[in-house]
C-alpha cells in the first residue's frame, strides 16, 4: 500500500498550497516544511514540523542549504522492501517520506525582468528543490511527487480513498523530471548568453504546451502545438483568440508566415498568405487601403486566406475584410465596432496578436530526421544606399520605391522566388519552383497586364539572362537581385539592350 503518511512540502509557488495541506492534515498526515512555505502552512492554522527540527542542523550560508541532508534524502530515496535500507533508517531514526511538494525558485521570470543583476539571478538557482524533486520522482515505486498546482486535487482524491497508485505516481515522475529539465534549460540559456556562446555545444531548450490539435498537415498526422519559453511577444504562440474556431497545424504555419512579412513593413500594410506564400502584399495611406491593394493583389487566391495587418483594424476595413472568406485575420488590436463586424463571421478566427517583441535576432530551429538545423533570424533589411546601379539606366524615383517594397516580400517567398510589384502591392508571386525562370513565369502569367511597368525581385541572383528575358517580354522596367553569379555580365547586358533598370542588393534570402 502506498498510503501517504508524511509529507515534505516547500514550494515558491504558494497557488492551492493551503488548501492541499489542510486536506493532508486532516486525513492524519503529518508535514515537513521550510523557511517561507513553514510560515505560511504555520500562518494558516496547519501543524507542521520545520525542517531544521528534523534535520538538528540549522539552515545556513543565507538558506542556500537547509535540505540538503541525509534525513531528508534518505527518507526520499530508501528502497522500502530492501531490508540492508531499511536496517540503516532504523539505526539512523531516519523516518520515510511518503509525498514531496515542491516547486522551484522562479529563475525564469527573475531573468526576464530587463534590469535583473547578475547576481540576482545566480541566487534564484534553486538547488535543493530540483534535489528534492529528482530523488523523489526516482524513487516514485514508492513516493508520490507533486511540482504543479493542477495535480493538488487529483492527488487528493486518490489520498482520500487510501493510497495513490502506481500509474498516477509514473505519470507525476515523468512530469517532475520534465519540470527539473526545464528549469535546467532556462538555466543553461540564461549562462550561455552571459557567456556569448548562441551555439553551444549541447542546445537544450523548452516549450510549453498550447494546446492539442486535432491533427497535424493531413488528418492521419498527429499533432500538438507549443511555446516556446520564455514566450516571444508579439507572436502567434502568445496571441489571443478572440473569435472563431480552433486554431489548426495549417492555420498556424500560415499565420507565422503571415505575420513575419507584415512585421517588416513600417507603413500601413495587409498581407494574405496561403500555404505559407504571400498571395497579396499591399500598403497604403491607411489600413483600409492597404487591405484593399492586397485584395486586388490576387482576389482569387486569398480567399480562404490568412490575413495579418500591422495597424489597428477599423470598422471600414473590417467592413471589407467581411466580404469574402477568411480563415484568419490577425492585427495588433481591433477597433470594438470593427469586432462587432467580423464576429458577425461565426468561424473567422480573429487574433490579437499585441505589441511585437523588436528585440535582437533569436534562434530559429528546423527539424530534419535525427537532428535539428539551428540559424540566426534573417532580419537583414536593404536600404537603398546598399544598393548597387549596374545598369546604364538608373531607376525612376517610383521604381525605387517599387523595388524596394517588392524585396521585402520576396524574402519571404519560397524559392526559387520572384515577386512583382507596381503601386505598392505585389501583381505576381512565383514561389518555390526548380528554376529561378520557371518561378518569373509564374509571376509573370499571374499578373497578366498589371507586369506591364511593374518591377520584377528576385530571392536569389541570375544564373542565365532567361528571366531577364521574361521580364522584358513582360514589360517589366526594373529588376533588384542579390547579384553574384559568374555570370551576371550576361544579364546586365541583356537588361541594358531592354532598357530596364537593375540593381543588385548583394545580399540573397533562400527560404526553403
Amino acid at each position: 500500500m502506498n498510503r501517504i503518511r508524511r509529507a515534505l512540502i516547500s514550494v515558491s509557488d504558494k497557488t492551492g498550497i493551503l488548501e492541499l495541506a489542510t486536506e493532508l492534515s486532516r486525513q492524519g498526515v503529518e508535514i515537513v516544511s521550510t523557511g517561507g512555505t513553514q510560515r505560511a502552512l504555520s500562518e494558516g492554522g496547519i501543524p507542521v514540523i520545520g525542517v531544521s527540527e528534523l534535520t538538528g542542523f540549522p539552515e545556513i550560508l543565507d538558506g542556500r542549504v537547509k535540505t540538503l541532508h541525509p534525513r531528508i534524502h534518505a527518507g526520499l530515496l530508501a528502497v522500502r522492501d530492501n531490508e540492508g535500507h531499511t536496517r540503516q533508517l532504523e539505526e539512523r531514526k531516519i523516518s520515510l517520506f511518503d509525498l514531496v511538494v515542491v516547486n522551484l525558485y522562479p529563475f525564469e521570470q527573475t531573468v526576464a525582468q530587463p534590469e535583473v543583476r547578475f547576481e540576482e539571478a545566480i541566487e534564484n538557482i534553486d538547488i535543493g528543490g530540483p534535489s528534492m524533486v529528482r530523488a523523489a520522482a526516482k524513487n516514485h515505486r514508492y513516493v508520490t511527487v507533486l511540482v504543479d498546482p493542477d495535480d493538488y486535487g487529483k492527488v487528493l482524491e486518490q489520498v482520500k480513498g487510501g493510497e495513490v497508485n502506481e500509474e498516477t505516481r509514473r505519470r507525476l515522475a515523468a512530469k517532475a523530471f520534465r519540470h527539473t529539465a526545464a528549469y535546467d534549460a532556462h538555466i543553461a540559456r540564461f549562462m550561455s548568453e552571459q557567456t556569448d556562446e548562441p551555439y553551444p555545444e549541447k542546445l537544450t531548450v523548452t516549450f510549453e504546451k498550447v494546446q492539442d490539435l486535432r491533427y497535424g498537415e493531413n488528418p492521419h498526422q498527429p499533432a500538438a502545438f507549443y511555446r516556446q519559453s520564455p514566450a516571444t511577444s508579439g507572436s502567434v504562440a502568445t496571441a489571443e483568440q478572440l473569435h472563431g474556431k480552433e486554431l489548426s497545424y495549417n492555420n498556424i504555419n500560415d499565420a507565422n508566415a503571415a505575420l513575419e512579412i507584415v512585421s517588416d513593413f513600417d507603413a500601413p500594410t495587409a498581407v494574405a498568405v496561403k500555404h505559407m506564400n504571400p498571395c497579396g502584399v499591399g500598403t497604403g495611406t491607411n489600413l483600409a487601403e492597404a487591405y484593399q491593394k492586397a485584395y486586388e493583389a490576387d482576389s482569387v487566391s486569398i480567399f480562404g486566406g490568412i490575413i495579418a495587418v500591422n495597424r489597428v483594424v477599423d470598422v471600414e476595413t473590417a467592413r471589407r475584410m467581411k466580404d469574402i472568406f477568411l480563415e484568419i485575420v490577425m492585427a495588433p488590436d481591433f477597433e470594438p465596432g470593427a469586432l462587432e463586424v467580423l464576429k458577425a463571421k461565426k468561424n473567422l478566427r480573429l487574433l490579437r496578436i499585441g505589441k511585437q517583441d523588436q528585440g535582437k535576432p533569436s534562434r530559429k530551429g528546423v527539424s530534419v530526421r535525427g537532428g535539428l538545423l539551428v540559424q540566426g533570424e534573417d532580419r537583414k533589411q536593404v536600404t537603398r544606399e546598399d544598393c548597387e546601379v549596374v545598369t546604364r539606366r538608373k531607376p525612376s524615383e517610383e521604381e525605387w520605391a517599387q523595388l524596394l517594397f517588392a524585396w521585402k516580400v520576396v524574402k519571404h517567398v519560397k524559392s526559387n522566388a520572384i515577386v512583382l510589384a507596381r503601386d505598392n502591392r505585389t501583381v505576381g508571386v512565383g514561389a518555390g519552383q526548380m528554376n529561378r525562370v520557371g518561378s518569373a513565369r509564374i509571376a509573370i502569367e499571374q499578373a497578366g497586364e498589371s507586369s506591364e511597368g511593374s518591377v520584377l525581385s528576385s530571392d536569389a541572383f541570375f544564373p542565365m539572362k532567361d528571366t531577364v528575358e521574361a521580364a522584358a517580354e513582360a514589360g517589366i522596367t526594373a529588376i533588384i537581385q542579390p547579384g553574384g553569379s559568374i555570370r551576371d555580365r550576361e544579364s546586365i547586358e541583356e537588361a541594358d539592350k531592354h532598357g530596364i533598370a537593375m540593381v543588385f542588393t548583394g545580399t540573397r534570402h533562400f527560404k526553403h
